[in-house]
């Protein structure tokens, strides 16, 4: 599972693998990085307050790479998933719940929010690249506050 860890990006930085904090070597890199910053922007993942109750888990990944969550929810609560990725082409986005969700979202820096309510447990949550599809890819998992119900 992917989730919020300490790292040498500070105390509240999401969790990547170490080779997503090395500068960048050549343009490609360089370009994922860039990517992956706007990824963290949008999500509001850039700097996480520890204090934030709300705060479940998140995520940043290379597109090919994919990314697959498996969150232990309470039973009956709600949550707000926001997903965008920034790249070119295409992810397929899955959420096993009772009545699983699927969902194909473009590359360039859409955002996808789905409110769910946990059947308790573990939930699966995927997200799969299409043909053709590079960039960086990331996730937000948060309980819902009463606004987002």
């Amino acid at each position: 599972m992917t989730g919020c860890t300490s790292d040498s990006d500070g105390p509240s930085a999401p969790t990547s693998s170490p080779s997503r904090h090395q500068e960048p070597s050549d343009a490609s890199d360089h370009n994922d990085h860039k990517l992956g910053a706007q990824v963290q922007q949008t999500l509001g993942t850039t700097q996480i307050n520890n204090s934030d109750g709300l705060f479940v888990e998140a995520g940043l990944e290379h597109v090919g790479d994919g990314f697959h969550s498996r969150p232990d929810l309470e039973r009956g609560h709600s949550y707000q998933l926001t997903v965008t990725c920034e790249g070119k082409g295409h992810v397929r986005i899955s959420v096993a719940l009772k009545k699983s969700l699927h969902r194909t979202l473009a590359c360039d820096g859409s955002v996808w929010r789905q409110l769910l309510t946990a059947p308790g447990g573990a939930i699966k949550i995927d997200g799969e690249r299409m043909k053709g599809a590079t960039g960086m890819v990331g996730w937000r998992l948060d309980k819902a506050s009463k606004a987002d119900k």
